[in-house]
């Protein structure tokens, strides 16, 4: 866990004094006024949203990182195809390397860029969803409109949107992550906030992520639902492991009882250690890595050393991760992966109802 991941984390440094925090509190000062303003702007229309042809359906959080945004996107595409629709899928594609406004990772049939050029989120949702669009590009009103001319989109679903308010949206989702929801309820770089609660007036529906116990609603959540905002609450479950050097689909039981050594470079490693948990792995090492590590040849050297004197049945990664190990094909063959997929608990008809009412009638064909 990098530095000021513990700092966010460590829930006894709010009631007491620590130069650190103090002197990252005074930093988060000048990035709350600068986003209130920026909110302002767009609220009073003086910065102005453009308008896409196609409805808009934004997936993100006002925290940093780890409140499940990939599985939601994955989920919320393939509900929108099983019902008849045509999703394409706009993300900025961080850690990409593609230079080019418009950046299109498949066309739904072929995957043309790989983790390096795309960045790892977008080629795992490409990969995961054939038959939907996937671009990048840090403009979404060029990407939504590639989608929508090249494509036939008639949805388009923005990874990771609810501070790029460049685009006008027809649904925000935000994910909240139900354990933490709001970190510890600082604002950057002292804590995990994007931008202030406040901000959350802007949703139209919240998800309570890895909800594994329903627990007790936030005050602030309990405040936005009694005044009509929906919330909906899912899990993360394990799917299967993939072997992809035998192209093997292991079930979730395959791990119970076996000696593992897991590894990740994702910004909750602990919701992937509890995965493993509750399949019942032995873990005999678990080494975590900051988000979206670039792997090198000494990180894998070492890996491997870790990995082999311990006897382990399996080298087990993320998904996220094995896109991005699939560049190194001596150490992608000696490991497997879990792919996870998300759940709503405890049924789908009322996401399902909520997105289809939202639609209605402003679907072109």
């Amino acid at each position: 866990m990098i530095p000021w991941q513990r700092i966010w984390n460590d829930d006894e440094a709010i009631r007491r004094f620590s130069p650190t925090g103090a002197i990252l509190y005074l930093a988060s000062l000048p990035y709350r006024l600068i986003v209130s303003q920026r909110n302002r702007l767009y609220d009073g229309q003086i910065l102005k949203s453009a308008k896409l042809a196609r409805p808009v359906i934004s997936i993100g959080n006002i925290t940093v990182g780890g409140t499940g945004k990939t599985p939601c996107v994955i989920y919320l595409a393939q509900m929108l195809g099983r019902l008849g629709y045509r999703p394409a899928v706009l993300s900025r594609g961080y850690g990409g390397k593609n230079p080019q406004p418009v950046n299109i990772v498949s066309d739904g049939r072929t995957i043309f860029l790989d983790a390096k050029q795309a960045g790892d989120e977008p080629l795992l949702i490409a990969r995961t969803l054939p038959g939907v669009p996937v671009l990048t590009g840090a403009r979404r009103s060029l990407t939504g409109q590639a989608a929508i001319e090249r494509f036939g989109a008639q949805v388009l679903i923005c990874d990771d949107a609810f501070q790029h308010r460049q685009i006008r949206r027809d649904i925000n989702i935000v994910l909240l992550d139900a354990q933490r929801p709001f970190g510890n309820g600082h604002l950057l770089p002292r804590g995990g906030l994007r931008e202030p609660l406040s901000g959350l007036r802007r949703a139209d529906c919240l998800m309570l992520t890895r909800d594994e116990q329903s627990r007790t609603l936030h005050p602030e959540i309990e405040r936005l639902a009694s005044g009509g905002i929906p919330v909906f609450r899912a899990v993360h479950r394990l799917r299967e492991i993939v072997i992809p050097s035998k192209n093997e689909h292991l079930a979730p039981g395959a791990l119970a009882g076996k000696k593992v050594c897991a590894f990740s470079g994702i910004a909750r490693p602990e919701s992937f250690r509890r995965v493993l948990q509750e399949a019942g792995a032995d873990i005999l090492s678990f080494i975590d890595f900051p988000d979206h590590h670039p792997y090198n040849r000494s990180d894998l050297k070492f890996l491997e050393d870790s990995f082999c004197p311990l006897g382990a049945d399996f080298c087990l990664t993320t998904e996220k991760d094995a896109v991005r190990l699939a560049a190194w094909p001596d150490f992608y063959k000696l490991i497997a992966y879990v792919r996870i997929e998300m759940q709503i608990m405890p049924a789908a008809t009322a996401f399902e109802d909520f997105i289809v009412g939202r639609l209605e009638g402003k679907i072109k064909t």
